[in-house]
């Protein structure tokens, strides 16, 4: 699941820098034959309210959504959609199939939340997840952000197209780490798993 902040302080460059990394990072793992076969993404924004832009969808089928950067930050209320889709969406365990892996999910935001955050969070925590990775750009609260994924809070100084690339890059390697293991039988669960930032990212 990538959560993207879509709110008003994101418009001009970084916004279409993130358009950019989501087609990036969709291109690089169609060309990952394992990531192909089994990984599948989503897409959740948030401004004033959050919204489902890509429901979870294996990769051939997927299609960059349209984002546009407006609003506030309803960071709570995308943490509330995000636990809904993945209940929804992640497999249990039943007699005749296996569960789904635990879900990974990349939240990025550039400030700080601007409705009922602790609601949200408490919806979140309520399911199970895998890797959760939060980054923080420009003058997001990190403290916020590590009430969503402990240590596994990350920093981008600028929003220059630059440090963007960097960020969706490492996602990208990440998905396609998620992917391998599926075949070790051991799944990704925190940061010490996933292959190391570069240098544009600094760990909190």
């Amino acid at each position: 699941y990538l959560v993207l902040d879509c709110s008003g302080s994101m418009s001009g460059e970084p916004i279409q820098q993130v358009k950019n990394g989501v087609q990036m990072l969709v291109s690089a793992l169609r060309q990952d034959p394992q990531a192909l076969e089994t990984a599948f993404l989503s897409v959740i924004t948030f401004d004033s309210s959050a919204h489902e832009a890509v429901p979870l969808t294996d990769l051939p089928s997927f299609q960059a959504p349209n984002i546009a950067a407006t609003g506030t930050t309803a960071l709570g209320e995308a943490l509330t959609l995000l636990a809904d889709c993945a209940s929804r969406d992640v497999k249990k365990a039943t007699p005749t199939q296996k569960a789904d892996w635990r879900p990974m999910v990349f939240l990025m935001t550039d400030g700080s939340p601007t409705d009922d955050f602790q609601k949200g969070l408490t919806r979140f925590k309520k399911e199970k997840w895998g890797a959760v990775v939060a980054c923080a750009v420009d003058s997001a609260d990190v403290s916020i952000l590590q009430q969503i994924a402990g240590e596994a809070v990350v920093k981008l100084d600028t929003s220059d197209s630059a440090a963007l690339s960097a960020f969706f890059k490492w996602v990208t390697a990440s998905i396609s780490t998620s992917s391998k293991s599926v075949q070790t039988g051991k799944e990704v669960e925190g940061l010490n798993q996933l292959p190391p930032p570069p240098a544009e990212i600094v760990l909190v």
